[in-house]
């Protein structure tokens, strides 16, 4: 019986040191690695080598890495991790539009990176389950074809604002949705800086839906970034 082929990470920094580092420790823990150091490298080095996962920062020489992430998902689904020194919430909240999956600020921690990647080939290996209408939560089960919520075999009622919020997370379940992008889907462009909406309907969900609203286990916030829906 063959070995299944080792998951396939393509690492994107201009710096040499991280690059290195990087490839000792990922190709330690089992992967294959890929290396670029600029947008236009790793975007060549992505529709070359078809790796699983990208991790990626968004300041490299010739492109940012924002851009980067829209011409990629221009043709691909390949989860994006974002590995960057800024802080700023306008720099994640870009990064996150654009269609990473993940964000990691430097300096991070190896056991931490890992993790993150470990969930970001778990949730593409599944991500055929997308286009299910039923998602099974455990705690309860979201009916995207119906617009229904069940909690313990009973019908949840919901607000068709709490229903929005809910479908939305709900179809990117395992990925972060940034608050802006959240806003501008549920309420339109003209509230994309409400975010106390949001806080507000997200109270109320993990009140109806969640075992421990006050420790939620679903509708799990990511400060100053977004949500995210995890199963």
């Amino acid at each position: 019986m063959s070995l299944p082929d080792p998951t396939s990470v393509l690492v994107v920094d201009d710096d040499p040191q991280i690059l290195r580092a990087l490839r000792i420790t990922l190709r330690a823990g089992g992967y294959r690695v890929d290396t670029a150091a600029s947008g236009a490298g790793a975007l060549q080095a992505a529709a070359e080598r078809h790796p699983d996962v990208v991790v990626l920062d968004l300041g490299l020489p010739d492109l940012d890495g924002a851009e980067v992430i829209r011409r990629l998902r221009g043709w691909s689904t390949v989860p994006v991790i974002v590995l960057s020194a800024r802080t700023d919430s306008p720099d994640k909240v870009a990064a996150l539009d654009a269609g990473a999956d993940d964000y990691v600020t430097k300096p991070f921690g190896t056991a931490e990176l890992l993790a993150r990647l470990r969930a970001a080939v778990r949730r593409a290996a599944t991500a055929t389950v997308e286009g299910d209408a039923v998602v099974d939560a455990g705690d309860f089960v979201v009916d995207l074809a119906a617009k229904q919520v069940r909690r313990g075999g009973h019908d949840v009622h919901l607000t068709p604002t709490e229903w929005q919020v809910l479908e939305a997370l709900v179809r990117r379940r395992g990925r972060l949705v940034s608050r802006r992008d959240l806003l501008r889907e549920v309420w339109g462009p003209a509230y994309s800086t409400e975010t106390h909406y949001l806080r507000v309907y997200l109270a109320q969900l993990r009140r109806k839906l969640e075992p421990e609203p006050s420790h939620p286990r679903h509708l799990v916030t990511e400060p100053g970034m977004g949500y995210r829906f995890e199963v």
